[in-house]
């Protein structure tokens, strides 16, 4: 079988745009793929409400039953919802058709192992080992067995609750904004939000809908939601993704602090509450969380990018929390996943805890700019002579600190920039950060200068 060039494959999972890099006979083969990865044991099946999801779905359906897996079938449902449940149920792997943040015409295969985390890369490996077999293993006959499932939110829903004093956040009467870009979140954040006695302002919670906006909960995409928390008064403001496994924070200014400050404030209350321990989060996370870690003494671990990455970090080093900047809040008291429900419990508890405002929560905790730009991926062998020069040109610079486990990561006395090419797009990124703009502007100007980028 021959790849695909323009399909984008990474430990993110398998994306593309439907119709053109990704078909459904790409779809079928890589669930049958995935079923003899699984050994034909059980797989749990999700998605989010994108146009092409039902067909998506279908196609993955077809590979599964191909490779003589029973599938346990749970409809429109978040990513992390599945996640909880896989090893829940006794599952030998799961799949969430949904391309997360990406635009409308994407779509994608997140594959989840038998222990509810993504697959690790040596994992991802074997599995992409038998999907460019010419005959990938098949069973001598073909299952039928499909069992739609309709407990998996209640199950997810329970876990999270039992994280935190549901009673102490029904206490305080939140009034609280949250947009689900009419996404999986759709389907359980209005229950939650009742759970908690939160008085919700819904903004688009109708799945199927279509999304409102550019679905990246960025703070140039949150315009409605941030002049919804002004004008309703509300405490504060949350953001999904169509996924809802990354969240992003506005506070009660109705500012959009993004993923980055939601980060900081769950991982502020998690080592609050375990009185510290270590953090793990990825390379291009802000600083913001450092700032953190110093109220308690915590220790913070960087990762390479990845979900699995930081999962893999974590478990490393013991950690209390961590995640990523994108605003995926992991609690391994829950489980090791990227999950915004968690991300909102651990925020509320803070906050109904120690009073004050978002603001008031975030005090001592340093206010970075990020700037970030998105630049053509060029053939591998140029990406690594970027690196090389990047290297050579920063190395001799007063005080500076170089990473190079996922692309190249210079920090600096003024800040930090951070160049790698993307799990999910074939583009690479090129991140910087900042107390003030313009510095973080200048760091990626000198980045763009060294490489003679356009």
């Amino acid at each position: 079988m021959q790849p695909v060039p323009s399909l984008k494959i990474s430990i993110s999972g398998v994306r593309g745009i439907v119709g053109e890099a990704l078909t459904p006979l790409l779809l079928v083969r890589f669930a049958e793929a995935f079923a003899a990865f699984c050994n034909r044991g059980p797989v749990l099946l999700g998605r989010d409400t994108r146009r092409s999801g039902e067909m998506a779905e279908q196609a993955v359906l077809a590979g599964l039953l191909t490779g003589g897996c029973r599938v346990w079938q749970a409809g429109v449902v978040p990513t992390p919802t599945v996640q909880y449940n896989v090893p829940r149920r006794g599952c030998a792997g799961g799949i969430i058709v949904t391309a997360s943040h990406n635009p409308e015409e994407w779509n994608a295969l997140k594959l989840v192992a038998a222990d509810g985390r993504f697959l690790s890369p040596l994992q991802a490996e074997e599995l992409l080992d038998i999907y460019h077999q010419e005959q990938p293993p098949r069973p001598p006959g073909i299952s039928r067995a499909v069992s739609p499932v309709s407990d998996v939110l209640d199950q997810h829903l329970a876990g999270v609750l039992a994280q935190v004093d549901v009673e102490l956040i029904r206490q305080r009467r939140f009034k609280v904004a949250v947009d689900a870009v009419n996404g999986a979140g759709s389907v359980l954040t209005p229950r939650f939000l009742e759970a908690l006695g939160v008085d919700a302002v819904l903004l688009h919670t109708t799945p199927g809908a279509g999304f409102p906006h550019t679905p990246e909960p960025l703070p140039e995409h949150l315009g409605e939601l941030c002049a919804v928390v002004r004008q309703a008064g509300c405490d504060l403001g949350f953001a999904q993704d169509p996924d809802a496994d990354r969240l992003a924070l506005v506070d009660e200014t109705g500012c959009c602090l993004g993923g980055e400050y939601t980060l900081a404030l769950a991982v502020k209350h998690a080592l609050a509450r375990r009185g510290g321990g270590v953090v793990v989060v990825n390379l291009s996370t802000s600083r913001a969380i450092d700032d953190v870690a110093r109220f308690t003494g915590a220790e913070v671990h960087r990762s390479p990018i990845g979900e699995i990455n930081v999962i893999l970090e974590m478990q490393r080093r013991g950690a209390v929390i961590g995640g990523e900047g994108n605003g995926g809040v992991i609690d391994p008291s829950l489980h090791y996943a990227r999950d915004s429900f968690i991300g909102m419990a651990l925020i509320l508890e803070h906050l109904a805890r120690h009073g004050g405002t978002v603001s008031d929560a975030l005090a001592g905790v340093g206010r970075y700019a990020m700037v970030r730009r998105r630049l053509p991926r060029p053939p591998l062998r140029e990406v690594g002579r970027m690196r090389s020069t990047l290297e050579r040109h920063f190395a001799s610079q007063p005080g500076a600190r170089l990473d190079t486990r996922d692309g190249v990561r210079i920090d600096l006395p003024q800040g930090w920039v951070h160049l790698r090419a993307s799990n999910t797009e074939p583009i690479l990124r090129l991140v910087a950060e900042a107390a003030a703009e313009e510095v973080a502007d200048d760091l990626v100007a000198q980045v763009a200068a060294v490489l003679q980028l356009g």
